[in-house]
């Protein structure tokens, strides 16, 4: 299997990448191709701008999709993106990793997904009418790959729990998920979270490394998160809301879960 690790920490002793580590030799051993994009180490530029797309007229207002699109069907994107994207075509499975920062991604992965999520890439593809709205929300450019998380906390996981502070992780982990993951076509597979984060020693480790060494041997066989398919049937076209006797007494993230 090829698998592409983008890896989102600035500290290579941090505990993200001795996990990074052990997941890259883990794999290796078990026979896969990796590659990894460490985003920090790559100096990413996170910004999505004008330079991206070599499309803009000088003067000319910058739009961040048409210009994006202008610029991936014409072969204009900036090298970098160009080779992000070739390593996703590549991958049959990526693994985003990452520690959770104010609820989230870190900023330079989050823009990663902004500048290599192209239009007529990862968004704005397929047929728009009354019967389909686009390739997206299990259909894709990406579609029939894998995709997981590993993520680092720094809060209990009784935090992250239904009726924790911080919101369950699900919810937290949603709009990455079913957003940045589903909407262009991965399988989605529950995330590997390490809670307490800082509070780790060498016996928690190596208890850590057992259990993501399971998640990482079983990627093929990992039964997906199961969203719903935006174009099979469940969601109103155009309005794309659920129909109403689909998850009839659920509202909110889980309505959208099958």
């Amino acid at each position: 299997m090829n698998i592409l690790l983008v890896y989102a920490h600035p500290e290579p002793r941090s505990l993200n990448g001795s996990l990074r580590n052990f997941s890259v030799r883990r794999l290796e051993e078990a026979g896969h191709v990796v590659q990894v994009s460490d985003l920090y180490a790559m100096n990413w530029k996170a910004s999505l701008d004008e330079n991206d797309s070599g499309a803009t007229q000088r003067d000319a207002r910058f739009d961040p999709s048409l210009d994006s699109k202008h610029a991936f069907e014409h072969g204009l994107q900036s090298e970098d993106i160009a080779r992000e994207q070739e390593k996703l075509m590549w991958a049959d499975t990526l693994i985003l990793q990452f520690p959770l920062w104010w609820f989230s991604m870190p900023a330079i992965l989050k823009g990663w997904v902004e500048r290599v999520y192209a239009y007529g890439f990862a968004y704005g593809v397929g047929e728009h009418s009354d019967a389909r709205w686009g390739d997206r929300y299990g259909e894709g450019t990406l579609a029939g790959k894998r995709a997981m998380l590993i993520v680092t906390a720094g809060g209990w996981e009784s935090h992250y729990s239904p009726r924790g502070i911080n919101g369950p992780i699900d919810d937290i982990l949603f709009p990455i998920h079913h957003g940045i993951l589903y909407y262009p076509g991965f399988d989605v597979l529950p995330p590997f979270v390490v809670y307490r984060s800082g509070r780790t020693d060498e016996a928690r480790f190596s208890v850590m490394c057992d259990e993501l060494g399971r998640r990482l041997d079983d990627l093929a066989n990992t039964t997906p998160i199961p969203f719903r398919p935006q174009n099979a049937g469940a969601y109103d076209i155009p309005g794309l809301t659920l129909r109403p006797e689909i998850a009839a007494d659920t509202n909110g993230f889980a309505a959208h879960i099958g």
